[in-house]
């Protein structure tokens, strides 16, 4: 397994914009399917965006389509979440996490299939 750490949080007026990273230490962060979820309050986690192994397939829930942007840099270990057009509604905590993925191109949709996960990290949409 990976341990994640994330970082980048914050309170941001709405409209604005944040960038998350997830750094990944261990071996083999390439043979990872990666994703971030989100919780509010009062709600259940929910897949906001995935990763394939190779970089090359992206998968967003429809809520942040156009808005959010998933990538990963191999050679830092990291992936990264850019969110643009923030809203009150994408308050929640954020969380990294990663899934062993057979294949390159594969993205990761269930929760269950991700084995290792970061501590989250806040972030505060004000309207």
């Amino acid at each position: 397994q990976v341990q994640l750490v994330e970082s980048g949080g914050g309170l941001v007026q709405a409209g604005g914009s944040l960038r998350l990273s997830c750094t990944a230490s261990g071996r083999a962060f390439s043979t990872y399917a990666m994703g971030w979820f989100r919780q509010a309050p009062g709600k259940e986690r929910e897949l906001v965006a995935g990763i394939s192994r190779n970089g090359g397939t992206t998968y967003y829930t429809d809520s942040v389509k156009g808005r959010f942007t998933i990538s990963r840099d191999h050679a830092k270990n990291t992936v990264y979440l850019q969110m643009n057009s923030l809203k009150p509604e994408d308050t929640a905590v954020y969380y990294c996490a990663a899934a062993k993925a057979d294949y390159n191109t594969i993205v990761v949709v269930t929760q269950n299939d991700f084995g290792s996960w970061g501590q989250g990290t806040q972030v505060t949409v004000s309207s």
